[in-house]
């Protein structure tokens, strides 16, 4: 029970971080939709190790959580150097 409800909030959080993708509108909200979608992804790892009592699932939930954490503040680093959108400036 507890784990199809995971798997379900996983899906729909993946549904709507995916539509944020798609529309945008700042480079900023699609950093934010991709975090998510590394969120659905542990989640989905926690949900089979749940269901299948086996821990390599969560090895696995931990890489995805640790090169999404690094990648997140990569391309954080990378929106906060690029010129502002829509006003033509270069912030430092």
């Amino acid at each position: 029970m507890i784990v199809s409800l995971l798997v379900l909030c996983a899906l729909a959080a993946s549904v709507l971080a995916t539509v944020r993708i798609v529309k945008g509108p700042t480079h900023a909200d699609r950093v934010v939709a991709l975090d998510i979608l590394l969120a659905a992804g542990v989640a989905l790892c926690v949900a089979a190790s749940l269901a299948t009592s086996r821990t390599v699932f969560m090895d696995v939930g931990i890489g995805l959580a640790l090169v999404g954490f690094v990648a997140t503040i990569g391309w954080a680093r990378l929106i906060d150097r690029a010129p502002r959108e829509g006003t033509g400036e270069v912030s430092r």
